[in-house]
């Protein structure tokens, strides 16, 4: 007799649920697709876990030169969020309609460097005329792609200014980002490089020879807005990126605060 009712109680009890799996159901975060210049990898690598137990979205970002972004931007690139490392490549996107104008910031800023492998010593003082092209001797000067990338472009606008750029442009190792010109000089594959100092910090194989003034080249500046695609959700995680606990992180990493809002 207890054989023939077994089938019932057990398919009485799945009818009530006794016994069934639980289903978790809260809501998984939302990752949201930032495209971000390579020198705020480190920054923002830090700042994911902390934004999304802040907003519930995760932060999922695309490192590469803000040009390369922009054109991806351009292709049709489902990124919500574009943080790029200057003005003219976000002004690019913009005049194309691709990300939302009313949400435009600058987020931070940044300090060019003359940088050395550690295990190498440099003397050098950045001035009008001073002896680039010597220090580099039969090597490379490492910098990003001065024709579109934007530490290549503050470079150029640097030693342009300090009347040296002509001396040293024949002997460039142009890299497709600011983070592969840093890995040049770490790695001792060219004696000297130009990077934002930011990244130097972060690279315990190389050493600041010198701060080249900012005087000598426009206001370096990361601006950063929704996209046209955005959703809530990337706009909770700017919200995130502009206040004072990404602030700290940002300025921890040696970025500057104290940056001017959208003209």
């Amino acid at each position: 007799m207890r054989l023939h009712l077994l089938p019932g109680l057990v398919a009485g009890a799945l009818a009530l649920g006794v016994g069934a799996p639980v289903v978790d159901r809260a809501p998984q975060p939302r990752d949201v697709l930032v495209f971000a210049a390579a020198s705020l990898k480190t920054a923002l690598d830090e700042l994911a876990e902390p934004c999304r137990q802040a907003t519930g979205a995760g932060l999922r970002a695309s490192y590469a030169a803000s040009s390369t972004l922009a054109k991806q931007l351009e292709e049709g690139a489902p990124a919500e969020l574009f943080i790029s490392a200057d003005v003219e490549w976000m002004d690019y996107v913009a005049d194309r309609h691709l990300i939302r104008e009313d949400t435009r910031v600058n987020l931070v800023g940044n300090d060019l460097v003359l940088i050395a492998p550690a295990s190498h010593t440099v003397a050098l003082t950045i001035a009008p005329g001073f002896p680039l092209a010597a220090a580099i001797g039969r090597g490379r000067l490492a910098v990003g792609d001065p024709a579109a990338v934007p530490a290549g472009l503050y470079a150029k606008a640097a030693l342009t200014s300090l009347g040296v750029w002509d001396a040293v442009a024949p002997h460039l190792a142009s890299a497709e980002n600011v983070r592969a010109a840093l890995l040049l000089v770490s790695r001792g594959e060219a004696p000297l490089g130009i990077v934002y100092r930011t990244d130097a910090k972060v690279d315990p194989g190389v050493v600041i020879v010198d701060t080249f003034p900012d005087s000598t080249h426009p206001p370096i500046v990361y601006p950063a807005a929704l996209t046209a695609r955005a959703s809530a959700a990337a706009a909770s995680v700017l919200d995130y990126l502009r206040g004072p606990a990404a602030r700290a992180t940002f300025a921890r990493q040696g970025f500057r605060t104290d940056v001017p809002p959208v003209k």
